[in-house]
């Protein structure tokens, strides 16, 4: 007879021959603990079962004996705790097993019966138990002689016993595990595909990386980022690293070039003028210096520089730097290289930085830094991008995504069309995105919030971040003695100025104006024209907005501000009045505007008009206008002296209340941001004297450059001087100061230290006057809101120029014109130039988010409108995959499919269910599937025990934060989960509760593979398969039992 297990099947054949007498005798390569409970389970039991394994390593072949993919629908059964517990009761009482190194055939004696199953293992395909759609045609036959027998009898006979080596081994694979074994058992499969030039302990180790101090200084989360960092720049040639304010990217970026330093590469670092300091005091041998045993020797430019020909920046000559000869680029605050506008008449900085650093001379390697964009315009990631891929927009071909620019189009398409849902969530967004946008971000990004950190790292022995209190909320008059004196009033009498004097071109004779757009238009890229005297019109809105932001400060800096206006006004209708000298046949395209005979013939700064051109009676009419309202407004704005003018009293009553009543015990200290030097300069003044007689508190003014100031004794005024005396704690005063006596209580400073500075031994931050952008308050606050502070509580005061938020923004909306306030949730910065659709909508963000910061201290990712990085790539996953020792990495070997684990819920508003982790084994429309689920071929879906699909597989970076919040650390079973379920279930025997929830989570898996089909239509590589995957074909990897 020849068993086909179609119409005879092994199994049955093999059930028909046995009696309570029989002796079960196997002999065969290997056989899985499936297959033996299979066959144990359905003989009455006392038969001896002897079984012989043709190979003497089982550890080689340990695969073979756990995990046959063969089996994925037995494991869909998820019994298989009870199944392999039965095992192992069975081996250890009725079953005896040997290994021999003789190779032989496979077969199965019972008694006289013989059933012959060469090739194939001895498992549940073989015996029929489940179809693998494999031919089978098993011999069977009827041994009377009992030779067959004798033959295994000899071979047992020289057989070693290795009975406890199985039991071992069976014992590994017991799917109930600790759930930290589970998560790290998860991700190691999901992210087991790592190239080889991942980074290696080893190679850190051996440059001398791990011993600086700068590594030394690094938090656990902060060391991830720059491993993640440091592996994304080997492979794809750059990173961005975009952490949440206050998480110390600096120290990060810095950590990266000590690296590439330690290599002997030679490091640029572009950073934002006013942030420049930051940078500088890292590369100095002073003893302010607390990494100057790092001997960092990187070169330090502004932004700007990147715009100009020559002269000397700090102690660089630009006209003897080698732009081609730097092996890493860093790049911070790259937001600002976002647009790549065109100039007609000189090479822009993005240009410069892309043709004469990144892609000229030696390859360069770029580390991009970046506030956490919370973005509203995905596009653009498109420029800063391009410094990585030296502008190849196929450079990530080879990771699945053809086209860069294509899928941040894209992006941006499906954005825009999420955004006019009527109440539009981030997991909406999430469910809309391709695959394609999360892996461009997961390859180039690397992104954690303060909630991420506060998740999903133990920072006990850090501390915790502060308690936000609510924020304060002031609202100062300008005078003391006249209450109608207001910022509605003030603003009234700004809209009378035209102040159309800063657009020359304005002023033109007509005939003339073609002549001048030839000269000074330009067309960008896609071939639009962008008008200078569009661009003039908006550098008037830009002058309108600064008188008001400059009104909003202080009265003081109001008045210098207006002072300068006059003078520029004074100057140019004297230039008219004395102007007497007409050229004649002269045409502009051939004048040099800089040749100092013409300087009494021009008016105009870079666009240079000559006086003879323009309608002079005209302008002067504008000039003399605007004189008039600018002097009326002076001589009233300086009856308000120092006596008078409220809001510095307010902040005085602030302070002195503070002082009083301190929020930590003693702590005295204030930081006073204003977004003005002069306010700055102003505040300091009027304060430092007064708060050092009264209170004996030492004050300090930063500003930027040489301009600083302190009245603390023996103190420097270079910028790392005085934060060192402000926060000593943090800046490690007594190592790099330890003779310094007294400290700084009061800081007054601009945004020159808004970003990159640690000053968390202060607990008292003021906002002067309240930005524009919501971005730059949480900047500012970031200085004390910092993980690891000694504070328990912290606070936040805003100035606010009124109470009505409405009428506020309505008076900026006058300002502002026809001009378009930019969103600025991507990049923290205001483009007050571009002028695009949206213009209400913009507004009402900006009042909302102010409404919120009223109320609460919000973060940059928690700002409503966009999508944080953080919630999209899988950096922190994948540096866990590659923390997992060897030795863990062998016992996942041994883990069975469908391994689980118990855990309680310990996330809030998170319901209980059960999360799984299912491969797809069906390799047709993988690109469409990877675009729907980054992680295919895995999938994670956390459903409830309801049957509600509450984490979808589009969702797998929220899945995995919560399979690790859940999972890691827990290196124990929980006794008490352990007992309840072995009630419920049986020991694993009743499952039904759980296959019910996997058949849903398949369905919602099948109806995923619909969508990557219909997707797969429309593309031309893609092969349409015209059917969806059966449930067979999805293995069950993991899951997490969650209980309330």
């Amino acid at each position: 007879m020849i068993i086909n297990n179609q119409d005879y099947y092994l199994f049955n054949e093999i059930l028909s021959k046995v009696n309570s007498n029989s002796e079960i005798l196997i002999c065969s390569n290997n056989f899985t603990f499936n297959a033996i409970f299979g066959l144990l389970n359905q003989i009455n039991g006392g038969q001896r079962v002897r079984l012989i394994i043709n190979t003497i390593d089982i550890e080689e072949e340990k695969a073979l004996f756990i995990h046959n993919p063969l089996e994925v629908r037995t494991d869909a059964g998820l019994n298989g705790y009870y199944r392999l517990n039965t095992v192992l009761k069975e081996i250890q009482t009725n079953v005896e097993i040997r290994k021999t190194n003789v190779s032989g055939i496979s077969y199965i004696v019972i008694d006289q019966h013989v059933f012959m199953f060469a090739p194939h293992a001895f498992d549940e395909a073989t015996l029929g138990i489940i179809k693998d759609g494999r031919p089978y045609l098993f011999p069977y036959i009827l041994d009377e002689q009992f030779s067959y027998k004798q033959i295994f009898n000899n071979l047992w006979n020289v057989a070693v016993d290795c009975k406890e080596e199985l039991l071992y081994l069976y014992d590994q694979a017991n799917p109930l595990k600790p759930a930290h074994d589970i998560y790290q058992y998860t991700i190691s499969k999901i992210f087991q595909d790592r190239d080889e030039s991942d980074l290696k302990e080893e190679r850190l180790t051996r440059t001398g990386f791990k011993s600086s101090v700068i590594w030394s200084k690094l938090f656990n989360f902060q060391k991830d980022a720059v491993l993640g960092a440091i592996d994304k720049i080997e492979k794809y040639n750059g990173c961005i690293i975009a952490d949440s304010v206050g998480l110390g990217k600096t120290f990060e970026a810095l950590a990266v070039i000590k690296y590439y330093e330690l290599r002997n590469d030679r490091v640029l670092v572009l950073a934002p003028k006013k942030l420049r300091d930051n940078w500088i005091t890292y590369t100095k041998n002073y003893t302010t210096n607390i990494l100057e045993k790092d001997r960092f020797n990187y070169d330090v430019l502004n932004h700007t520089d990147l715009g100009r020909d020559g002269g000397m920046s700090g102690d660089i000559d630009l006209d003897k730097v080698h732009w081609g000869n730097y092996d890493l680029v860093v790049i911070d605050e790259s937001h600002n290289f976002r647009n790549n506008n065109p100039s007609k008449d000189h090479i822009t900085r993005y240009e410069r930085l892309m043709n004469q650093i990144i892609c000229a001379g030696v390859k360069t390697k770029v580390l991009l830094l970046s506030a956490t964009p919370v973005n509203t315009r995905l596009n653009d990631l498109k420029n800063q991008v391009a410094f990585i891929t030296e502008s190849n927009d196929q450079a990530l071909k080879e990771e699945g995504i053809a086209s860069i620019e294509l899928t941040l189009r894209q992006a941006q398409t499906k954005f825009n069309n999420w955004l006019k849902d009527s109440n539009p969530s981030r997991d909406g967004l999430i469910n809309r995105l391709d695959g394609d946008y999360f892996k461009l971000l997961d390859l180039l990004t690397i992104s954690r919030s303060r909630k991420h950190i506060e998740k999903y790292y133990d920072v006990s022995d850090i501390g915790k971040f502060p308690e936000r209190l609510k924020p304060k909320s002031m609202y100062s008059e300008f005078d003391t003695q006249d209450k109608d004196f207001s910022i509605t009033y003030l603003n009234e009498q700004l809209q009378l100025l035209n102040l159309q004097f800063y657009s020359p071109l304005f002023f033109v004779h007509k005939h003339l104006q073609p002549k001048y757009a030839e000269k000074y238009d330009t067309i960008t890229k896609n071939g639009t024209k962008f008008s200078q005297l569009e661009r003039e019109e908006s550098i008037i809105t830009l002058m309108r907005v600064n008188l008001l932001k400059r009104l909003e400060s202080s009265i003081h800096s109001f008045c210098l501000t207006l002072n300068s206006v006059l003078n520029r006004i004074n100057f140019l209708i004297d230039k008219i009045d004395n102007h007497k000298e007409f050229l004649d046949d002269v045409d502009i395209m051939d004048l040099d505007f800089d040749d100092e005979e013409l300087r009494d013939s021009v008016i105009g700064g870079k666009v240079k008009v000559l006086l003879q051109d323009i309608d002079q009676v005209k302008m002067k009419g504008y000039l003399e206008a605007d004189k008039s309202i600018i002097e009326k407004l002076l001589g009233r704005c300086e009856e308000i002296t120092v006596n008078r003018d409220q809001k510095l009293k307010d902040l005085i009553q602030l302070i002195e209340e503070k002082i009083q009543n301190p929020l930590n015990s003693y702590n005295k200290k204030v930081i006073v941001f204003s977004a003005f030097a002069d306010t700055v300069r102003y505040l300091y003044d009027h304060f430092a004297p007064y708060f050092q007689n009264k209170h004996q508190l030492n004050a300090a003014m930063v500003v930027g450059g040489d301009a600083n100031k302190t009245n603390l004794i023996d103190c420097k005024t270079d910028l790392q001087s005085i934060l060192t005396n402000f926060s000593p704690l943090s800046k490690s005063r007594d190592s790099v100061m330890p003779n310094q006596k007294g400290n700084i209580d009061l800081l007054f400073c601009t945004d020159c230290i808004s970003e990159g500075q640690n000053l968390q031994d202060c607990d008292y931050l003021v906002n002067y006057d309240i930005h524009w952008n919501p971005v730059r308050i949480i900047q500012r606050f970031g200085r004390i809101d910092r993980i690891g502070s000694q504070n328990k509580y912290i606070q936040l005061v805003n100035f606010y120029p009124t109470r009505e938020l409405d009428q506020y923004i309505d008076l900026v909306k006058r300002v502002k014109g026809r001009m378009q306030i930019l969103d600025i949730s991507a990049t923290g910065d205001d483009n007050v130039i571009d002028e695009r659709s949206g213009h209400q909508k913009e507004l009402e963000y900006r009042k909302k988010q102010l409404e919120r910061m009223r109320e609460s201290v919000v973060d940059l990712e928690d700002l409503e409108g966009g999508i944080s990085i953080t919630d999209l790539t899988f950096n922190d996953f994948k540096i866990d995959a590659e923390r997992i020792s060897a030795a863990d990495n062998l016992r996942y070997e041994n883990f069975a499919g469908a391994s689980f684990s118990l855990v309680r819920n310990n996330i809030v508003d998170q319901e209980a269910g059960v999360l799984f982790c299912v491969k797809d084994l069906n390799s047709t429309n993988f690109d469409e599937k990877l675009k729907l689920n980054l992680l295919h071929p895995y999938a994670l879906v956390y459903i409830s025990k309801a049957g509600d699909i509450l984490v979808p597989t589009r969702m797998g970076k929220r899945a995995l934060d919560l399979f690790k919040k859940l999972a890691f650390g827990k290196e124990t079973l929980d006794a008490e989960l352990l007992k309840d379920f072995n009630i419920s279930t049986k020991s694993g025997r009743y499952m039904s509760e759980y296959t019910e929830l996997l058949d849903l989570v398949k369905s919602h898996l099948s109806g995923e593979e619909k969508e990557a089909q219909i997707s797969s239509i429309f593309n031309s590589n893609a092969v349409f398969s015209g059917k969806v995957s059966n449930n067979s074909q999805y293995q069950v990897l993991s899951y997490l039992i969650v209980s309330a």
